[in-house]
């Protein structure tokens, strides 16, 4: 069976799923969101309004940079959130610290994780976890169904595209030393969906490496966040630095930088992401008016 089928098979499985009859949800109507993927769901599904609080890494739609900020999602803390006077929270499976979401819990607070399998299938789970902690099963059918299609689309037109260019993928953190991404990570499976191949893949994570190990890769393309990039001094100085400037993503300036939880984050903008990555890491940045 090709891909594509098996693709729009899980879609379909996953909507009957969805509206089958099961135990109607605790839903509350207050909600605190933690994750950008998360907030980006309940936003889709058309339950923005009833977030009343998010955590930091949620800034899509802008409408989520007006609710409050309940902090990093890996450094909440119980009486910011309980201040809120939350129903429910979804927390995406990376939030935390585990005794935080504890004291929640137990202020009588339902707390729902939400997994985060950096894959298409991943993200139809996400959406219907989602959808049936806010007791929208009806609207989670209808999203998965539309990103089934959406990325059906996506996958088609990358088959399309020439090549499989190598690809670095390059973060950094805190101020610390670049790191680039191994195995598991989901800039690999990004760059996977997007028909290239990772020069890290024997790599596990996300590694501190030299740019000289860089090189040593030869990468026809470097991605990064926007973030990233500007820490590193923008397109030019990535192109033109001394570990760097002879590999054929330099040469070519096939660098470029996008926003983390857009590429990242496997959320409801994954096909757009998706096809834009496929482009980038084929095309020079002047011909995309990066530079």
């Amino acid at each position: 069976m090709k891909p594509v089928s098996r693709l729009l098979l899980l879609a379909a499985a996953l909507v009957l799923a969805a509206l089958s009859p099961s135990r109607a949800a605790d839903s509350g109507k207050r909600v605190v969101t933690v994750g950008g993927d998360v907030t980006e769901i309940v936003f889709a599904l058309g339950e923005g309004g009833r977030i009343v609080g998010r955590d930091t890494t949620s800034s899509f739609p802008p409408e989520a940079g007006r609710v409050p900020d309940v902090g990093y999602m890996r450094q909440l803390g119980a009486e910011g959130v309980l201040s809120l006077k939350p129903d429910i929270v979804i927390a995406s499976a990376g939030a935390g610290p585990a005794e935080v979401l504890k004291q929640i819990e137990s202020a009588g607070v339902r707390v729902v994780r939400v997994p985060d399998p950096h894959s298409v299938e991943g993200l139809f789970q996400k959406v219907t976890t989602v959808a049936d902690a806010l007791d929208a099963k009806a609207a989670g059918a209808a999203l998965t169904a539309k990103l089934a299609q959406d990325l059906t689309k996506a996958k088609a037109e990358i088959a399309d595209l020439p090549g499989h260019p190598r690809v670095l993928f390059i973060i950094t953190a805190g101020g610390g030393p670049p790191m680039a991404a191994g195995t598991g990570t989901a800039a690999d499976s990004l760059i996977r969906l997007a028909g290239g191949e990772n020069v890290f893949a024997a790599h596990t994570g996300y590694k501190p490496i030299s740019l000289e190990a860089a090189a040593a890769a030869s990468p026809e393309a470097i991605g990064l966040m926007d973030q990233t990039l500007q820490q590193m001094g923008g397109v030019d100085a990535v192109a033109s630095n001394a570990a760097l400037r002879l590999t054929p993503a330099a040469k070519e300036k096939r660098i470029f930088g996008r926003e983390g939880s857009y590429l990242l984050s496997f959320g409801p903008r994954l096909p757009q992401a998706l096809s834009d990555f496929a482009h980038a890491i084929r095309e020079k940045a002047a011909e995309k008016g990066a530079l």
